[in-house]
């Protein structure tokens, strides 16, 4: 039985071998081509400029570290979304305040509202989840009053649209990773932050390359967070399909959704309103038979993933935090599962995957001894 991947990254011919000319032509950190492809990011986004570095990780630290936060200060962020997004802050000595999300994945502007009227915060960090947008026009209104700086972690989100602009270009500054996963990559891992702020874009250059203020001189205390060449030129390539592969992870999307709707307890991901357009990082279902359903896809060859079984208020880690009862986001990471989209999808895997899932509550199959006995081998799979 051949496994229907998660998703599946596209390397090129044309990649491949532009990778090889750079290997032959270029320096190998610091190349031309980290050039030409952040200035390519930033015109597709919308914003002045575009710092490339070596992880979605590490964009969001130099971007945090460039609006000074300090010890003490208080950022807030939903805990639906992966750890990365508030490790960062944390690293800083930032206190994490976690606010929930709505029924669309993404940071609930009613409670964003209600936490900013209550705290002292510095700092918001929207997560634009599985490629759905915030509703950063709501959230700007409630931040500029108080002066709270908006940092955007839109690394599932390359290409998303608000009200027809992309995300990346609303907060002071944006981050976007590269992780092979994504909709874009760059053959590797890889980040890149996104801004209009020539504060914000000298303070991450000179940081991310060891505080150097000339070749032997380093008047900071910098990091080591470049992102080389070769990555650079193969996003530069990518980023020429990349709305071309949204355009098709969108198809897919509305096949899964016209196929799946009303089966079972299934609740699909958000539709897009007049003022948001997704780009289906992943494809998302909550249903309250989601170790079931995982196990019985897993068992047929179909590839899952559930993103993220525990939200960041519930790590260890965060622990020592001091966070409140978090109902729907506990409730999210109990019953979400993704399944697979991604641009070369065949159209047989898709039928393939709807008959699974509609096969799955039509013949009550989550009621099978079978299929129960083996969802602990599924759910080990995911630690």
């Amino acid at each position: 039985m051949q496994l229907i991947p998660l998703t599946s990254p596209v390397i090129t011919k044309q990649m491949q071998e532009t990778a090889a000319h750079v290997l032959a032509n270029e320096m190998l950190v610091g190349g031309e081509s980290v050039i030409k492809f952040e200035e390519s990011f930033a015109k597709y986004v919308g914003t002045d400029y575009a710092i490339s570095t070596n992880s979605g990780s590490s964009a969001l630290l130099l971007s945090l570290h460039a609006i000074n936060l300090n010890i003490g200060d208080i950022v807030v962020a939903p805990s639906a979304t992966f750890v990365a997004t508030l490790n960062s802050a944390c690293l800083l000595g930032a206190i994490p305040v976690f606010c929930e999300i709505g029924s669309d994945y993404v940071i609930s502007s009613e409670e964003l509202e209600k936490i900013l009227k209550r705290s002292h915060t510095k700092c918001v960090i929207p997560v634009h989840l599985y490629g759905h947008p915030c509703d950063m026009s709501s959230m700007l209104d409630m931040t500029k009053k108080k002066n709270i700086i908006v940092i955007e972690d839109a690394a599932q989100a390359h290409g998303a649209l608000h009200k027809s602009k992309k995300v990346g270009s609303f907060g002071l500054a944006a981050i976007f990773s590269f992780y092979p996963t994504k909709n874009m990559t760059v053959g590797g891992d890889g980040g890149i932050i996104t801004t209009n702020s020539k504060k914000i874009y000298e303070s991450a250059l000179k940081m991310r390359d060891v505080g150097r203020k000339t070749k032997y001189t380093h008047d900071e205390i910098g990091y080591t967070m470049r992102l080389n060449s070769v990555n650079a030129a193969i996003g530069k390539i990518q980023l020429q399909h990349l709305d071309e592969w949204n355009d098709k992870r969108r198809l897919i999307a509305e096949r899964y959704r016209n196929r799946l709707t009303g089966v079972g307890d299934l609740i699909l991901p958000p539709e897009d309103g007049s003022n948001n357009k997704s780009v289906y990082h992943l494809f998302v279902l909550r249903t309250k038979k989601r170790n079931l359903l995982g196990t019985w896809l897993s068992i047929n060859g179909v590839s899952t993933g559930v993103h993220y079984p525990t939200p960041v208020h519930r790590q260890p880690a965060y622990q020592k935090f001091d966070t409140k009862a978090l109902d729907f986001t506990d409730e999210w990471s109990k019953t979400v599962i993704s399944i697979p989209i991604f641009p070369n999808l065949d159209s047989k895997d898709q039928e393939y995957i709807i008959n699974l899932v509609t096969r799955f509550y039509d013949e009550r199959l989550y009621e099978q001894k079978e299929l129960k006995d083996k969802e602990k081998e599924w759910l080990n799979k995911l630690t």
